[in-house]
């Protein structure tokens, strides 16, 4: 009985041991393509940018057909892969019982033994490095390991005055990287049609050598960095809280702990609206624009509804920004006249589209150049340039601001035909440009900024009164000077350390974990 008992243990932990091999190569294999398919799409990422794109990608305006090469590639394909080794194995063995050839001498079990283990922790060892390395898990550590706090440094806005408070316009230029402009490594200069109308002898003014901040890179953190002047991160999976790292996918605010620029006009009186072209709800966009004071926001659905034909969208993302700024047009020109009216002034924000990758070219855009991308910027920002051209023709330049600005660095997928000239360029910067009515642009604003100092310099161009310049954990380029204890005042290497800090504890307050889990729970706050 006893060796029945032993024979049928043998068996199990054979079984047992088979399944793990199994599901190491699965895994692996499932890794590896994960990892190529970033790659390929988006190039290196952060553990952040995952957690935020990938996980909210949509069908429809929202990425597209990589929702189907995800599941495909990544879903399917290593599951089959992993089933015909497993098969093929299955059947090499039946056969070699079979013809009796079962026997093999120690030596050649041993060998191809060593053979299968080596090529199993080959795919494991590999597709768990390729992963790690593209997403950034490194830093990723190290961040959660750092004795920083943004916290510590973290700034509450306060108004002191909006006596001189104008009407807004807030662009943002998809993958608006200011090192385009160099017609030395390009074809052309990509942004010559909305230089050619934001003129510095005109009185437009520009941050030089404006910088993604650390940790950012994709749009969603492009526009919460500079409108709430922190980097976007999850709450962190260690603190053990929702809503962990999804990001804001499933919570009621986005950031609802923090004040943002929305939350501020909105305060001040302001109408907040907001125009793109993609799926509002893609990365959870809507969700923190609505969180933070803009009781209007229009994207992919509202414009379909609108009876836009279909030629005016590109399948994977949304509608064109020639469209765009055709609605844009048409929006400016009610809400001008409505704060005309009303005296309570507007923020009109906007996200172009066209220059996401990968390029598109619509029937407006003519392509003069080898790689269609080139000839794709150039067109987009001829749109944003004819749109700045109605505000100037209607006389909004009067008395509206406006700040222009790229939303993060040009991706650097794998096939992108820019590598040679990006990959190890020693200052990409982003696109910006701003105007202030009055101003005759010869002040100069303070280089070098990253995004989390435009957050105060929206304000500012705005024209409320901020007190020392300062917001989140940035300072505003009209400042000349930092406050006491300002984030930007410390050292290159200290404040990147900050930035990448996971910082749970400020975090978990800034996603208001607490209230989301009183409601969640159907209890009420205590009273203070």
């Amino acid at each position: 009985m006893s060796d029945r008992i032993l024979h049928v243990l043998r068996r199990v932990a054979v079984v047992v041991g088979y399944v793990l091999v199994y599901v190491l190569v699965w895994m692996g294999l499932a890794l590896l393509i994960a990892a190529a398919g970033i790659r390929y799409y988006w190039g290196e990422i952060s553990v952040g940018q995952m957690l935020s794109n990938l996980v909210s990608v949509e069908i429809d305006g929202g990425g597209g057909s990589i929702i189907w090469v995800g599941i495909l590639g990544i879903g399917v394909a290593p599951v089959l892969i992993t089933a015909a080794i497993a098969a093929a194995h299955f059947v090499r063995r039946r056969n070699r019982r079979h013809s009796g050839d079962d026997v093999r001498p120690p030596r050649t079990t041993w060998f191809a033994r060593s053979i299968a283990t080596a090529l199993v922790g080959a795919v494991v060892i590999g597709g768990t490095t390729a992963f790690a390395t593209t997403v950034g898990v490194g830093n990723y550590i190290r961040a959660a390991n750092s004795d920083f706090d943004l916290g510590d440094y973290y700034v509450e806005p306060t108004i002191t005055s909006d006596e001189n408070a104008r009407n807004l316009v807030l662009i943002y230029l998809e993958s608006g990287e200011a090192t385009l402009e160099d017609d030395q490594l390009f074809e052309k200069d990509a942004f010559t049609p909305l230089k050619d109308v934001t003129r510095a002898s005109e009185g437009w003014q520009n941050v030089e050598n404006l910088q993604q901040y650390t940790g950012g890179g994709w749009t969603i953190a492009g526009i919460s960095g500079t409108e709430c002047g922190v980097p976007l991160k999850g709450t962190g999976s260690a603190a053990g809280a929702a809503p962990s790292n999804d990001l804001g996918s499933d919570t009621p605010t986005y950031l609802g702990g923090l004040t943002c620029a929305g939350d501020v006009l909105e305060e001040h009186g302001y109408t907040n609206v907001f125009l793109g072209g993609a799926n509002s709800s893609f990365a959870a966009k809507e969700s923190f624009l609505r969180s933070h004071g803009y009781s209007e926001v229009k994207g992919l659905a509202d414009w379909r509804a609108a009876g836009e034909p279909e030629e005016n969208f590109r399948s994977d993302w949304g509608l064109s920004d020639e469209r765009l700024m055709d609605h844009a047009k048409d929006r400016i020109d009610e809400l001008h006249a409505e704060a005309k009216r009303t005296g309570r002034p507007f923020n009109l924000s906007m996200l172009t589209l066209d220059t996401h990758e990968p390029a598109y070219v619509f029937d407006y855009c003519s392509v003069d150049t080898e790689h269609d991308i080139t000839s794709v910027f150039s067109c987009s920002m001829a749109q944003v340039a004819g749109f700045v051209n109605h505000m100037k023709d209607r006389g909004y330049l009067d008395d509206t601001a406006v700040v222009i600005m790229g939303d993060h660095l040009k991706h650097m997928p794998a096939g992108d035909p820019f590598h040679e000239q990006l990959d190890n360029h020693p200052n990409r910067t982003i696109f910006n440009r701003i105007w202030v009515p009055g101003g005759d642009g010869a002040g100069t604003l303070r280089p070098r900024l990253d995004q989390l100092s435009m957050y105060p310099t929206i304000l500012e161009a705005a024209g409320l009164t901020l007190k020392d310049g300062a917001a989140g954990l940035g300072v505003s380029a009209f400042a000349t000077r930092f406050p006491n204890g300002s984030a930007q005042a410390m050292d290159t290497g200290p404040y990147n350390e900050l930035l990448e800090a996971l910082s749970l504890e400020f975090y978990a307050d800034a996603w208001a974990v607490e209230d989301a889990e009183r409601n969640a729970a159907g209890t009420t706050p205590p009273t203070r």
